[in-house]
């Protein structure tokens, strides 16, 4: 989710379910990466994270997880834009074992999706996104 953003107009209650889309609240599930409590073991817990950071609008979980080499000065997040659904269609590395990872992910949002594959690597033991790389329906 390189260039598209979202946000919503408040954001997640740690009772919520979590917009990442597996089961669980919202505190227990992505607000725990959110928060900075501890980071994500995965690059799809990480793509999972970074999603539900679009859906509520964590400007600074987006940026504290994106590459040194790849992020921008900042980040401006759309406010009329409505995330819907995260789909994870495939993985490839990105596990406690490996380096880097992709995560091939289609995100739904109210009038359309993205469906990106998103590479990351490890910098100092943490996952961080490095880029994406847009595909075709």
């Amino acid at each position: 989710m390189a260039r598209r953003t979202s946000r919503t107009s408040s954001p997640a209650a740690p009772s919520d379910l979590c917009p990442c889309g597996l089961p669980g609240n919202y505190a227990d599930c992505c607000g725990r990466f959110h928060s900075g409590a501890v980071a994500a073991p995965s690059a799809e817990a990480l793509m999972r994270s970074r999603y539900s950071a679009f859906v509520v609008g964590d400007v600074d979980h987006l940026m504290r997880t994106w590459h040194p080499r790849t992020r921008p000065e900042r980040l401006d997040l759309d406010p009329g834009m409505r995330w819907t659904g995260l789909e994870i269609l495939e993985t490839g590395g990105g596990s406690a074992f490996h380096s880097t990872g992709t995560v091939t992910f289609r995100a739904s949002y109210r009038g359309g999706s993205l469906h990106e594959r998103s590479r990351f690597e490890r910098v100092d033991g943490a996952w961080v996104y490095v880029d994406g790389e847009f595909l075709e329906d």
